[in-house]
C-alpha cells in the first residue's frame, strides 16, 4: 500500500484488538514492523497512540500508512496450482474495485486453531492484475455458504467498510428451516449476547445483549414439516439468523447447535446447517446486486422437497438497504 488511507471499524470487528484486526484486513504485515508502525505513532486508531492489545468499538477510525513490503522470509508460501484454481473457480463477480465468491460451506474465512486452509490464506490466488493483495471486508460463518467480497485495494476496503456500518448494503440468506413459521413475513427484534456453556461458546437471547433486527419472508411452506425462508438481517451479530429461527420455534435445518435434535427431520438427509448467503446489494457508487447459486449438496434438499432454487425474486426489495 503506497499511501495513508483512513479504515473505519467495522460492526463485525467491534471488540477484537488491534493487532489482530491489523491480521485480519493486512495479513502479509508481519507482527514485528506492525509494533514499530504502533511505537513510531504511524498508526493511530481516533487520531491518538494506541497499542496493539487496543480493544477497538465499531466506528473507531484507524490510520494505516503506507505499509512496508514483506521480507522474503516472512512472505506467506506460494499457493498451489490447484488452490489457485479452486479459489478462481469460486468468483461469480470481478469488477475493479471488488470481487464476490460463493463460498462452499465447510471452508472457513479466516485461520483459527487447528485451521490451515481458508479463504484468507489463499486470497493472493485472487489478485490477478490488482498492485495490491486482496482482503476480505466482512465474513461468513464456516457451515454457511455464499457470496462473500473480498475488496481489491485498501480503498476500496474503506469504502466496502463504510457502506456496512452505515448499512448501506442489503443482504439476503436462503435456509430451510425445520417447522412452519407462524406469519408469512415478519420482522424479529431480539437482543443476543455470548455465554459459554461449559467449553462451548454460543449466543443466545438476552434483555442485556446487543440489539438484533433481521426480516424474513417465507418464500415456501412443505406442509407444516418445513419452510423454505429467506432472511435479511438488519444488524451482523454473530450466529444472528441461527438464534432468530431457533426463536421463531424453526430452527435451520441441520443446526444441531442452535435447535438441538428438532433441527433434523427423519428420512432427510441433512446433516449440514442449510444457511445460504443468496445475495448482496450495494448502492455505492451504483447499484449492484450480486447473487449467488445453491451449493450442489444444498440444491438436493431443496429439490427434495420441490423448493425452487432458481428464483431470482428479492423478497426484500422494499426494505431500505
Amino acid at each position: 500500500m503506497s499511501r495513508v488511507v483512513t479504515l473505519e471499524v467495522a460492526a463485525e470487528d467491534a471488540g477484537i484488538r488491534l493487532d489482530r484486526w491489523f491480521r485480519r484486513h493486512f495479513p502479509d504485515l508481519p507482527h514485528g514492523r506492525l509494533e514499530k508502525l504502533l511505537r513510531t505513532g504511524q498508526v493511530r486508531v481516533d487520531g491518538g497512540r494506541a497499542k496493539a492489545s487496543a480493544r477497538l468499538d465499531a466506528g473507531s477510525r484507524v490510520r494505516v500508512p503506507p505499509l512496508p513490503a514483506a521480507a522474503p522470509g516472512e512472505r506467506q508460501p506460494a499457493l498451489s496450482k490447484d488452490d489457485i484454481a479452486f479459489m478462481r473457480s469460486l468468483v461469480i463477480h470481478r469488477d475493479e474495485r471488488l470481487i464476490a465468491i460463493n463460498k462452499p460451506p465447510g471452508l472457513p474465512v479466516q485461520g483459527g486453531s487447528g485451521l490451515t486452509r481458508h479463504i484468507d490464506g489463499m486470497l493472493d490466488a485472487l489478485r490477478f492484475d490488482a498492485p495490491e493483495r486482496p482482503r476480505l471486508v466482512h465474513r461468513l460463518d464456516r457451515d454457511t455458504s455464499g457470496v462473500l467480497l473480498i475488496a481489491r485495494s485498501a480503498a476500496a476496503a474503506a469504502a466496502l467498510g463504510e457502506a456496512f456500518r452505515a448499512r448501506e448494503t442489503r443482504k439476503t440468506y436462503w435456509a430451510i428451516v425445520v417447522g412452519s413459521p407462524p406469519a408469512n413475513a415478519g420482522r424479529i427484534d431480539l437482543p443476543i449476547a455470548k455465554v459459554m456453556k461449559g467449553d462451548v461458546e454460543r449466543m443466545e437471547p438476552d434483555e442485556e445483549g446487543k440489539r438484533a433486527i433481521t426480516h424474513y419472508a417465507v418464500l415456501e411452506r412443505a406442509g407444516r414439516r418445513a419452510a423454505f425462508v429467506a432472511f435479511s438481517p438488519i444488524t451482523g451479530r454473530t450466529h444472528q439468523i441461527r438464534v432468530h429461527a431457533a426463536s421463531l420455534g424453526t430452527p435451520i435445518l441441520g443446526d444441531g447447535k442452535y435447535g438441538g435434535a428438532a433441527a433434523f427431520l427423519p428420512g432427510v438427509d441433512a446433516d449440514f446447517l442449510h444457511l445460504h448467503a443468496r445475495a448482496i446489494e450495494l448502492n455505492t457508487p451504483k447499484k449492484l446486486r450480486i447473487v449467488a447459486p445453491l451449493p450442489p449438496e444444498m440444491r438436493k434438499t431443496w429439490d427434495f422437497f420441490g423448493f425452487d432454487a432458481q428464483d431470482k425474486s428479492d423478497p426484500f426489495a422494499e426494505l431500505e438497504p
